[in-house]
């Protein structure tokens, strides 16, 4: 498995958690075992041990919205990507990147706006480390 190919995976547990308001551990659960790689666990432990971290940062860098307005897809993106900025073991540009890679596959309706939204909103996130 790629990096993105775990990193969309990792989406979409964050996705499952949110969307039927269980826990992590829950939803990881409910993955099948070949999709938990390394990588995949690696980025859930990141998400989880700093969820509250992640979330604050992601309020404070959002502009006449709030957390809980993003949709879901894109909310498990943004959190992935900010948990990489806090652990800092990958480059900014390829964090936003990977990020912006997965919205354009999984949120983006064609017209370029959920790219452009999470772009800035991950910028915006990234300044306020």
């Amino acid at each position: 498995m790629t990096r993105r190919e775990a990193r969309i995976a990792t989406m979409q547990i964050l996705y499952s958690a949110d969307f039927n308001g269980i826990s992590l551990e829950e939803a990881r659960k409910d993955v099948a075992s070949h999709k938990l790689t390394a990588d995949v666990n690696n980025f859930l432990d990141m998400v989880e041990s700093n969820k509250e971290r992640i979330d604050d940062l992601i309020s404070k860098s959002l502009e006449n919205y709030s957390l809980n307005r993003l949709n879901i897809v894109d909310r498990a993106i943004i959190r992935l990507a900010t948990a990489e900025f806090i652990d800092g073991n990958t480059d900014k540009r390829i964090v936003i990147n990977e990020a912006l890679e997965i919205t354009k596959q999984f949120s983006d309706q064609g017209d370029h706006k959920a790219t452009g939204f999470n772009n800035r909103l991950l910028e915006n996130i990234y300044k306020n480390l």
